[in-house]
């Protein structure tokens, strides 16, 4: 395997989603020409959901059209997130060429976060892959509560490694094996991550992990042991998952990249300007953000200066 990570930035979608301060279209326009002036490369840039569902995802298809007209879709690879036909309909007419789709393991999840059981769910990620296979459209496929269900208790493993393999054989390009509520613990993610790896192709194999319990890098780390190289982070460490109590975020872009710094490993990305958008957070969600790692970075280099807003 290589020694070089590739960081698939969520920060713009899951990390925003669920901020109760707006963020407006053009804000998420500078927050995303600095991610991609700190070197991130895969980022996943919004949700074709209903605005009502989610407020914070409205402009969907004016983000993306503004995004691809700056950076087209070789330079950066641009995400959207997709729940049903609709939603598909509304991210191909935006120009988006790169989709999301997700299944859970978990029968209660999969009806309270989709209004889906699983059967339906499959069903369902069955006529988007037809259409994106048709449409030329690169897929990725999140396979959400695989260890812990925040309805339904620890997830059994052969269960999520049987609904990961089926998604597998359904022909995706990137399978995402999601931490959906940050309950999982080390030995658990090295173990599903490798038995996942050896049922598909590791190089095609991505984690998901939220800090929630303080073990997001502890997680990631177990999935890199494992022969993992494509871990998804938010910027500022935000997010998290709304159906877990004292959720802290998805693992932190800054944490991540310092840990791969610390084993040797590349990422490509450039620290010192992920700290500026990192600032730049800070203005417009109007309260402290940032990794675990943020204390130690300002107690020895200060803080960055934010972008200019507007």
């Amino acid at each position: 395997m290589t020694d070089y990570i590739t960081i698939y930035e969520v920060g713009p979608r899951d990390g925003l989603q669920n901020e109760a301060t707006p963020v407006s279209t053009a804000q998420k326009l500078v927050l995303l020409d600095g991610l991609v002036a700190a070197g991130l490369k895969q980022i996943e840039l919004t949700s074709f959901v209903h605005p009502k569902a989610v407020p914070q995802m409205a402009d969907a298809d004016a983000v993306t059209a503004a995004a691809l007209e700056k950076y087209g879709q070789e330079q950066v690879h641009f995400v959207g997130l997709v729940l049903n036909e609709r939603g598909y309909d509304r991210a191909y007419a935006a120009g988006c060429r790169r989709m999301a789709f997700g299944v859970a393991v978990s029968e209660s999840f999969s009806q309270r976060n989709t209004n889906m059981s699983t059967g339906r769910a499959f069903a369902m990620l069955q006529r988007l892959l037809e259409r994106a296979r048709q449409d030329g459209v690169w897929t990725r496929v999140y396979l959400m509560t695989a260890w812990v269900c925040p309805f339904e208790g620890p997830t059994n493993p052969h269960k999520a490694l049987a609904y990961a393999q089926r998604a597998w054989e359904m022909g995706i390009d990137e399978l995402a094996i999601a931490d959906t509520i940050g309950h999982a613990n080390p030995l658990e993610v090295g173990r599903l991550m490798e038995n996942v790896g050896r049922r598909t192709d590791m190089r095609r194999l991505a984690v998901h992990l939220h800090d929630t319990q303080v073990l997001g890098l502890a997680n990631v780390y177990a999935a890199i042991a494992a022969g993992v190289r494509i871990i998804d982070s938010s910027v500022g460490g935000l997010g998290g998952c709304p159906f877990a109590p004292g959720a802290a975020g998805n693992l932190s872009t800054e944490d991540l990249v310092f840990l791969a710094f610390k084993l040797g490993m590349g990422t490509g990305v450039d620290y010192e300007k992920l700290w500026r958008v990192v600032a730049y957070l800070d203005s417009i969600i109007t309260r402290p953000v940032g990794g675990r790692i943020r204390a130690w970075w300002e107690s020895n280099y200060g803080a960055e200066p934010a972008f200019s807003q507007p």
